[in-house]
């Protein structure tokens, strides 16, 4: 069975138990793969491009937090917080900070990184590496704390 085949058979459970929450981040989750598989235009649509788009929809919801929370709508942040908490369950096991940290200072000393300048050729090296498994934001931090930046 698919991711997405998975999505579909969640929503239906969703439906049939009347959880409007997890209904509607379903709907949203499955409108956004239709809209990348049309975007595709007939490139195989697999499991891989699936997480990069529940990816993309969760940063969506994580910006959405703050700003509701900037804003002083704690009820629309914690709408998004629940649909954030459902959607993440779709992701792969992410990395800890520590196994990105070790990736890192070894990709550093591979690539002789030394300074703040280094970013560029340490960051798309980590992020191939962890694609699908961390988060950019995190992954940005701990090179950036690693580099002196």
């Amino acid at each position: 069975m698919t991711l997405k085949d998975t999505i579909a058979h969640d929503l239906n459970e969703a439906m049939r138990a009347k959880d409007e929450t997890r209904k509607s981040a379903l709907r949203m989750l499955t409108a956004a793969l239709k809209n990348a598989e049309i975007d595709a235009r007939g490139k195989p649509f697999g499991d891989a491009e699936a997480v990069s788009v529940i990816q993309k929809q969760v940063k969506q919801r994580r910006d959405s937090i703050d700003e509701f929370t900037k804003a002083n709508r704690e009820d629309l942040a914690a709408k998004e917080r629940a649909e954030l908490g459902i959607l993440e369950g779709y992701l792969p096991a992410q990395a800890s900070r520590e196994e990105i940290e070790a990736a890192a200072r070894r990709v550093v000393g591979e690539t002789g990184a030394a300074g703040a300048r280094d970013i560029g050729k340490v960051m798309p090296l980590i992020v191939k590496e962890f694609a699908g498994k961390a988060d950019g934001r995190t992954v940005n931090e701990v090179v950036r704390a690693i580099l002196g930046a």
